[in-house]
């Protein structure tokens, strides 16, 4: 069975030489020369003496970016592949199962009309399922340690199993560990299985936290990390979402429209911002729930309505955001928080008119008309100042203050004066916001403030049997002052 000018790529299994299969034993018994992804591998111990063996190890130990080594072995075996007799080349478990070098060298044979031949291998799976005892079907997720230490947050839903193959390094365990601790708790149990290559794999069971403790991995090492509950991820609530909405749902979500939820949006997007100004964690977590509630029924009804689902709008904002960040997804420089704010707007300008868009919508027209007041005037003060419209310092901010306050003053109607309290308003808001406070939720936190302290009057002409309707202002005012000394204790 001689080699020619081609490439034949060989599996060698996760690591015992009986699990190599009979097609690739006869072909590495008939050739004389076999390229290895690693000689690190127990079954390279195994192969037939006559076999010259050349190896990559030296690539991948060198301090370079894995991409360029990938490359340089692609190119390596595609040279070898174009000489008369061909070329083998060996790799671990399946040629197509956690190997980055093989898909590329197919993908350019094929592309140049070299032959290429793929014998199939036992991969890391088969051995990792036998010695965890379960069915990685129908919803587990394969990753690699190494692209999982890469991300910020895991990239696999954790409402179902995942195996995680390459726990090569401890220092690799401590990016994958930190990875998963965006989602999963600290003493969650995962499993590691170590030793697939022996024949006889082992498994250890330890909370996430203690994962780089662990002192044997290797490249034949994988972790496993079991479901963190059926309601754990956004596809799993999606589906709850559907279920509502299906025929043998709830009579109320099936009626509703992305009309009548609208102020059920409304509404739960209030109820998130008291959350957030109480800074009530446990409550956040929850309104954040209903608010994400609003929105993925909004998404089966656009599915349902055949308008949109949750990939556009999943896909639309992830384009979104990475376009308009080039400072940190490209190679743009920006200068503090400033630059970034004018580049955001120059890449909204470039957006508009790559639209064509006929109404040429200006600077302001994306704030809301919706929006409270006191948000939208900070909004269209924080758009302009984006392009310089602007004051350059605080002490002109404040003297127009003064300036409007005069106006008001002076208005001789009542449209006059409505006119100019607006303008007070605006100028207020403009202090407001150079300060960088929040205008809507300062005077969100005083109304609340007021609320209570007028409780407190009220509580206190029950408990005197008086009407607060005679009592002179001056009494009032004494139990005014005594709600805010029982705040500033509360404080304390």
């Amino acid at each position: 069975m001689p080699q020619s000018k081609g490439i034949t790529i060989v599996g060698l299994g996760p690591g015992d030489p009986g699990l190599i299969t009979r097609q690739a034993w006869d072909w590495l018994n008939s050739v004389e020369e076999v390229y290895l992804r690693t000689s690190r591998h127990p079954a390279v111990a195994a192969l037939p003496l006559h076999v010259r063996k050349q190896s990559f190890d030296a690539v991948f130990e060198e301090d370079a970016d894995a991409s360029a080594q990938y490359t340089q072995v692609v190119e390596s075996v595609l040279d070898a592949g174009r000489r008369p007799q061909g070329a083998t080349y060996a790799v671990p478990g399946h040629p197509f199962v956690a190997e980055a070098t093989v898909p590329e060298i197919v993908r350019r044979a094929r592309a140049e009309n070299l032959p290429v031949k793929v014998m199939e291998g036992v991969s890391f799976i088969e051995p990792a399922c036998s010695a965890l005892g379960i069915d990685l079907f129908p919803q587990a997720s394969l990753i690699d340690a190494l692209a999982l230490a890469r991300l910020h947050t895991p990239s696999f839903p954790p409402s179902a199993p995942a195996l995680i193959a390459h726990m090569a390094s401890r220092p690799l365990a401590v990016q994958v560990k930190n990875t998963l601790l965006t989602v999963y708790p600290a003493q969650f149990t995962i499993r590691l299985v170590y030793a697939l290559g022996s024949g006889a794999p082992q498994t250890v069971d330890m909370p996430l936290v203690d994962l780089d403790s662990f002192g044997k991995f290797g490249s034949d090492c994988v972790l496993f990390v079991p479901t963190l509950g059926e309601g754990a991820s956004l596809e799993a609530f999606q589906e709850i979402v559907a279920h509502l909405r299906a025929e043998d749902g709830c009579p109320w979500d099936k009626e509703q429209t992305h009309h009548t939820l609208r102020t059920h949006l409304l509404g739960e997007t209030y109820e998130t911002l008291q959350a957030m100004d109480d800074n009530d964690p446990a409550g956040m977590a929850e309104e954040f729930g209903d608010l994400l509630l609003q929105i993925v029924l909004n998404a089966q009804i656009g599915v349902e309505e055949r308008e949109f689902n949750m990939a556009d709008i999943l896909n639309g904002i992830s384009s979104k955001i990475i376009r308009r960040h080039p400072h940190v997804f490209g190679n743009v420089e920006v200068d503090g928080v400033s630059g970034v704010l004018q580049n955001w707007e120059k890449l909204k300008a470039a957006e508009r008119a790559a639209k064509g868009d006929e109404k040429k919508k200006g600077l302001l027209d994306g704030v809301p008309l919706i929006f409270p007041s006191l948000a939208q005037a900070q909004e269209i003060q924080d758009r302009a100042a984006r392009v310089g419209f602007d004051w350059d310092d605080i002490e002109k901010v404040w003297q127009k203050v003064p300036e409007e306050m005069e106006e008001v003053r002076c208005a001789e109607t009542p449209e006059d004066r409505e006119k100019e309290l607006g303008d007070l308003l605006f100028a207020v808001v403009n202090v407001v916001r150079w300060y960088k406070v929040d205008a809507e939720a300062a005077l969100r936190t005083t109304n609340l403030r007021f609320r209570k302290r007028f409780a407190h009057l009220e509580k206190r002409s029950r408990e005197t049997g008086r009407s607060l309707m005679t009592m002179t202002l001056d009494e009032m005012d004494e139990w005014w002052r005594e709600a805010k000394q029982l705040e500033h204790q509360e404080d304390v």
